[in-house]
């Protein structure tokens, strides 16, 4: 039977744990590139990542079978799927240089929704229930409440600013959900479809890192160089591919439940590793958005199969 089709498991203590870590190393990505960017921009951050991965991803595609025909047969899905994920890293990189890592964190992770909305409006069966529509207008109101400044000043300007980046990053990684589901790429091996984000991404930003001056101001600390190292093997690597093969064995909907992790733990991780403050209107807004996103994700009814 093919994996892709086989019946999905209830999430054990083994899953839990797995999918528990990978929530951990998504809410630390935002720190990691916030904690180093006086020494490496952001930008170059993601492309040295990308870089670095890309060969990775490409040697793991070949060991499991990948040849040249079957990166040809997707170049097209592969090359779009590509620019948006460049796109959501450059507005995650720019929006660093205005706003918190927390905040980063949780407008990132407004891409579910953005995600239901193409996928309603572009792929048959996919249209949003009446519970999906609620939870899409409880998200965006929770967007606005925690995008409203507490004070006026530069400060506040500045986070707004880096906020509305964030964003356009969750709608980048959005249309990257859309592009998969709507091409021959949702049927093509994780590690080809990372390929294609990671490679492109370099390709894209690191001439534009060499021409803004970003790769010659680079400060190789050891905490820079660690942050660079767990970024590539964790988070463009380990994490990506984690996620993959947990949607391979159990129920996404189970899944999806706890991946509300991973922008707590990117709050957390904020407050606690950079001391960010916490506004009242940002805990308000988060947790509005969160429930928000909760109700758009959460799948209609159980499938025969997830029952299995």
């Amino acid at each position: 039977m093919n994996p892709t089709h086989a019946p999905r498991r209830a999430l054990d203590l083994p899953g839990g744990v797995l999918m528990t870590g990978f929530c951990l190393a998504l809410g630390l990505q935002q720190v990691a590139i916030k904690a180093v960017a006086a020494d490496v921009s952001p930008l170059a951050q993601i492309a040295i990542r990308s870089l670095a991965a890309a060969p990775l991803m490409g040697l793991l595609a070949f060991w499991r079978g990948a040849r040249w025909n079957d990166v040809r047969a997707h170049w097209r899905p592969g090359l779009l799927l590509g620019l948006g994920f460049t796109l959501e890293f450059t507005f995650v990189a720019w929006g660093l240089h205005y706003t918190l890592a927390s905040h980063m964190s949780v407008f990132l992770y407004t891409a579910p929704v953005f995600a239901a909305l193409g996928l309603h409006f572009g792929v048959a069966g996919e249209q949003l229930s009446r519970h999906q529509w609620w939870g899409t207008a409880l998200a965006f109101a929770g967007m606005v409440i925690a995008m409203a400044p507490p004070a006026k000043g530069a400060d506040a300007t500045a986070i707004l600013i880096g906020d509305a980046l964030g964003l356009l990053a969750g709608l980048s990684w959005a249309a990257t959900t859309v592009v998969l589901r709507r091409s021959s790429l949702s049927e093509a091996p994780p590690e080809q479809s990372l390929c294609y984000q990671l490679a492109t991404a370099a390709l894209l930003l690191m001439p534009a890192c060499l021409l803004l001056g970003d790769l010659a101001a680079i400060n190789p600390t050891r905490l820079a160089l660690a942050s660079l190292g767990f970024q590539t093997l964790v988070i463009s690597s380990g994490a990506l591919l984690l996620w993959f093969a947990l949607l391979r064995r159990y129920r996404a909907s189970q899944l999806g439940v706890l991946s509300f992790l991973s922008p707590i733990f990117g709050v957390l991780f904020g407050v606690v590793l950079l001391h960010e403050p916490l506004t009242l209107n940002f805990l308000v807004g988060g947790v509005t958005m969160l429930a928000g996103i909760f109700l758009v994700t959460r799948p209609r009814e159980t499938s025969a199969n997830d029952r299995r």
